[in-house]
């Protein structure tokens, strides 16, 4: 509400409040007539008032006589315009205002006299939800802190775009365009659940579209700001808005139950009947509050496919189609597909907002949809629908087949025997699973005692029939694989070998390629991929031989064979491989097996430090496996943990995290809490929680992950490598060098020994920082050299990583009292690094700082000064590794005067340092170098040594 709007409503409540209550809707129905926004304040204001008496006789809101205004600023903002505004909440678009770079952002802001503590700490949380949420498609969390009169602000990332209904409208898409425009909603939507955040208010105006046809998700965890529900916090939603907006709302929000993801998908299906439509679901003639609850609590809604063409009152007008045409556009499935989405009951909607998305891909597709009965004449009709050519051409190949058939009778015969053999082998998995091996037992028998089951029966009752039991050891091995009990798989897959060497020339091609499939798989696991090679390229010129018969078979093989070439750091002879099956499983148009090969493909480049096109690689087998299957998919547990991984490399801290929680959610709903991928991802986002300088959380996660690993894979696998590498720089986070070097020296021994060339340089690196906060600075150049030598080597002089090792070497250089020596290395860093990873990557910045501090020690202050000033006005604090950078260059510029002999400003300086670290960063070895400083900023006693920086 806006001054000016109280001045008109003030005078229209002392009109309204003494009228009998019939004269009072029609005098509210005229004012409806004149402006319809002003209506409905009042409307509110007055229910309000009847349900607690005495509301409107409290203070007007204090944020009426203090409303923000245009030019205004606000923290480094400037107010430009309102955006949007609820009861409690505004959205202006703002500017920076204090010149350190141009943005225009949207910020979000509590009114004036409603941010007291309760709700600062709400806001607080909101922030950490925001941050959690990186996803192409959710408005991103660039900012937020307090203004000096202490109103706290979030800015997020400013959209040029339009409400998605009014975006289809203008440009009359059609289904199929709106179509997929929603499922563009239906992935952003999806990965706040996945990160445990229920929108609660979607609608068409917190949903955007760029003029590029890309949704934007806009006001995630704003209901749970604002929601009335919360009983404590009656008093402070004074303005009487709801914290969901009615028409949107699913029918368990009304009765003010608990909500969950199913509430979300009510309102998604809201949305999608009004963008097919250009109508709201609910036929009501006042359109009142109260109408409006009653028939979302009650009322069917009206098929699409029937309301087609009526006129809209709603504002996004109707859809400018043909209402014959888009009738019977809708009629059928997405009549089926819009109305279980908006069943009242929660448990009978769709159980995801994937399930939802799945199905519109599927009748995109011409697939069978889930959201009806699946007769089987709906499912042949369907068939016929998606395939009537290939159906036509198929029954002249059948007539002509037909007719040679007297003629083939040996083929008869062989398929009897093989039917025989079919159904010897599915009798079997199928007592195997009633029976389970187990009896008596009244619980789930576990997956893996009836693989054991399964292997004994094999060796037993299958003794004479070398072929099922050829299979039944193979699928045994599969699943084991599948589980991640890579030992198991291969004991399966030798007792595999006896029954084919039985059969002979008899045994299928395609089961002895499966066999060789799985062994190398398992191997390439437990960190082998030398014997993966020396097993499967005996079998290369077969495979290349029997291309042309079984393409998506020899893609298989030439994938695995990449892989463990990959692991071996030969990325030359991998990359042959990948691409030759990525172009036989495009031929093939096999959309997972094609998003398999691409993310195979995008790890040659993470691999390499090629951060963007890795990126963009995962991104588009990403695109790819939804198009193909949808996210909950063993693959994007892979390409999730991948990018996380990118994320972080390049310095996005909170693009990580969103990506790396999106990798857990898929792996432990997939796979479980003990598989090895959801360990990995554990142990990636402990270490992310260390770089964030969450030191607790990050080393329960990693010591978790390492328990688990050592129980499943022993002392020696390569994964064991990189939880000692964690929790190494854990222990040197917290000060405990010996530790430290310990646990570094064990991550560098296993990681010569196995397959961890690619791994060895950045435990070597680390090893190195560590030594050398423990003053073995000869021992600290010895491991280095030996990283710069290996990084080299394999990403070339020029790449970053290689500048990041420099840096650290001149670093050392200087402790050391090498002088120019330091100097050299830190000059060709700086260069190294802006030119690899450019001005604005933190790592550029930590480099720049590192070289300022040794001009300072060479007496060449000017240039320490512009280079420190250069990386505080690049830099702003929007994420931990961001304000590490910020505040170790405040803690330079003290200590330069320390150095100058201005000891009592130089202490002060690094007080105030400290005292902005305390909050977030009251541990590590930064905040120990800090305080190393300020322990040192003493006439007595200044040292030129900065232990640990």
């Amino acid at each position: 509400m806006r001054p000016e709007d109280w001045s008109r409503i003030s005078p229209l409540l002392d009109e309204l409040l003494d009228l009998p209550d019939e004269v009072r809707r029609l005098r509210l129905l005229e004012l409806r007539s004149e402006s319809p926004g002003l209506a409905d304040q009042v409307e509110r204001l007055i229910a309000l008032d009847e349900d607690r008496p005495g509301f409107l006789a409290e203070p007007v809101m204090e944020g009426v006589l203090s409303a923000y205004q245009p030019g205004q600023d606000l923290g480094p903002y400037r107010l430009v315009r309102v955006l949007g505004e609820g009861g409690m909440g505004q959205v202006w678009e703002a500017v920076r205002a204090d010149g350190l770079y141009e943005r225009r952002v949207a910020l979000k802001l509590l009114r004036p006299g409603y941010a007291d503590h309760g709700l600062r700490s709400r806001f607080t949380r909101e922030r950490l939800i925001l941050a959690r949420l990186a996803h192409a498609h959710i408005a991103r969390l660039l900012d937020a802190g307090v203004s000096a009169d202490g109103q706290p602000y979030l800015a997020l990332e400013y959209i040029h775009g339009e409400a998605i209904t009014a975006y289809a409208q203008r440009l009359k898409l059609s289904v199929s365009e709106r179509l997929r425009l929603f499922l563009q909603v239906c992935e952003a939507v999806s990965h706040a659940h996945a990160n445990l955040v229920v929108h609660r208010d979607l609608k068409p105006n917190n949903i955007l579209v760029t003029p590029a046809g890309d949704v934007r998700l806009l006001d995630f965890g704003i209901a749970k700001l604002l929601d009335r529900g919360e009983r404590d916090e009656t008093e402070i939603t004074r303005v009487g808005a709801r914290a969901f907006t009615l028409h949107y709302a699913a029918p368990e929000q009304i009765r003010g139950e608990p909500v969950t993801t199913m509430t979300d998908v009510y309102s998604l299906g809201v949305v999608l009947y009004e963008l097919l439509t250009g109508h709201q679901p609910y036929r009501l003639q006042r359109k009142t509050d109260a109408e409006w609850e009653e028939a979302i609590l009650t009322c069917e809604p009206v098929r699409p496919s029937l309301v087609v063409g009526r006129p809209h009152a709603g504002g996004s007008g109707a859809v400018e189609v043909p209402d014959r045409r888009l009738a019977r556009a809708l009629a059928g499935d997405l009549d089926n597909i819009v109305l279980r989405a908006l069943r009242k009951a929660p448990e009978q909607r769709y159980p995801s907002v994937d399930a939802l998305a799945q199905d519109i891909r599927r009748h995109i597709e011409g697939r069978p949809v889930l959201a009806r009965p699946q007769s089987l004449g709906y499912r042949l009709r369907k068939y016929l629908q998606r395939h009537a050519a290939g159906v036509s051409v198929m029954l002249g190949v059948v007539l002509l087949l037909s007719l040679g058939l007297l003629g083939m009778r040996w083929q008869y015969e062989r398929v009897l025997v093989e039917a025989a053999r079919a159904q010897a082998m599915q009798d079997f998995v199928v007592g195997l699973f009633e029976h389970g091996g187990v009896a008596g037992q009244d619980r789930t028998v576990d997956v893996r005692l009836l693989l054991d089951a399964g292997v004994r029966r094999a060796e037993t009752e299958l003794d004479d029939q070398p072929g099922p039991r050829a299979e039944l050891l193979g699928l045994i091995a599969r699943l084991r694989n599948g589980l991640g009990d890579y030992r198991e798989a291969l004991q399966a897959l030798d007792r595999q070998q006896s029954a084919l060497r039985a059969l002979g020339e008899q045994a299928p091609p395609g089961l002895l390629l499966e066999s060789l499939l799985q062994r190398g798989r398992a191997l390439r696991a437990l960190g082998a991929p030398q014997s993966c090679i020396e097993v499967m390229r005996d079998r290369l010129a077969m495979v290349e031989r029997d291309t042309l018969i079984a393409p998506l078979h020899s893609a298989e093989y030439y994938s695995q064979l990449g892989r463990c070439h990959r692991q071996l750091g030969q990325a030359e002879d991998a990359r042959r491989l990948f691409e030759r099956a990525l172009t036989l499983r495009r031929g093939a148009n096999a959309g997972v097996d094609e998003a398999e090969s691409l993310t195979d493909l995008a790890s040659l480049d993470a691999d390499a430090a090629r951060v963007d096109p890795a990126i963009a690689g995962f991104r588009q087998a990403l695109d790819r496996l939804r198009a193909a299957t949808g996210e909950r998919h063993p693959l994007a547990v892979n390409i999730w943990r991948s990018l996380g991984s990118l994320y972080r490399e390049r310095g996005d801290v909170a693009m990580a995290e969103g990506a790396f929680r999106q990798a857990l959610d898929t792996s432990l709903t997939l796979f479980g809490a003990q598989h090895p991928s959801t360990i990995e991802v554990q142990r990636l986002l402990g270490a992310l929680f260390v770089d964030l300088g969450r030191l607790d959380e990050g080393e329960r996660l990693v010591g978790e992950a390492h328990a688990r690993l050592r129980e499943r894979f022993g002392d020696r696998h390569p994964d064991i490598a990189a939880t000692h590498n964690s929790l190494g720089i854990i222990a040197y986070e917290r000060g405990r060098l010996d530790e430290a070097q310990r646990e570094l020296a064990r991550a560098v021994a296993i990681w010569r020994q196995t397959a961890g060339a690619g791994r060895l340089p950045g435990a070597l690196y680390n090893l190195g920082m560590v030594q050398h906060a423990a003053g073995d600075h000869e021992a600290a150049i010895a491991s280095l050299d030996e990283a710069l030598r290996l990084r080299v080597q394999q990403y070339g002089a020029g790449h970053a990583l290689v500048g990041n090792t420099r840096r650290l070497i001149g670093e050392v250089r200087a402790a050391l009292g090498q002088e120019a020596a330091a100097l050299e290395e830190l000059r060709a860093a700086v260069d190294i690094l802006r030119r690899d990873y450019g001005p604005d990557h933190p790592q550029t910045g930590q480099a720049e700082l590192s070289l300022a501090r040794q001009l300072w020690r060479t007496r060449s202050a000017s240039q320490a000064i512009a280079l420190t000033q250069s990386v505080e006005r690049r830099f702003q604090p929007e994420d931990g590794e961001r304000r590490k950078l910020l505040w170790w260059a405040r803690a330079l510029r003290a200590e330069a005067l320390c150095r100058s002999g201005q000891h009592a400003q130089g202490r002060l300086a690094l007080e105030d340092v400290l005292a902005d670290m305390s909050g977030e960063w009251p541990q590590g070895a930064l905040r120990r170098s800090v305080e190393h400083l300020h322990g040192i900023c003493l006439p007595i006693g200044l040292t030129q040594r900065l232990p640990g920086a």
